[in-house]
């Protein structure tokens, strides 16, 4: 299964809960952090709900 390595970015200040929650569902908590998951379609889904807050690139 193809890895992808996601990084915050930006703060979640202003943001809706529902992003707060996604963020951390994704292991995210500080900006600079990057988490480490498998290419999902759960995964991917979640990275595309949040990707103005993300970086991502393949692992």
């Amino acid at each position: 299964m193809a890895k992808i390595k996601v990084k915050k970015v930006k703060s979640a200040i202003n943001r809706t809960k529902r992003q707060k929650l996604t963020l951390a569902a994704l292991g995210l908590k500080k900006i600079g952090q990057v988490v480490e998951h498998d290419a999902t379609p759960n995964i991917l889904g979640m990275v595309k709900k949040v990707e103005h807050l993300v970086s991502v690139e393949e692992a």
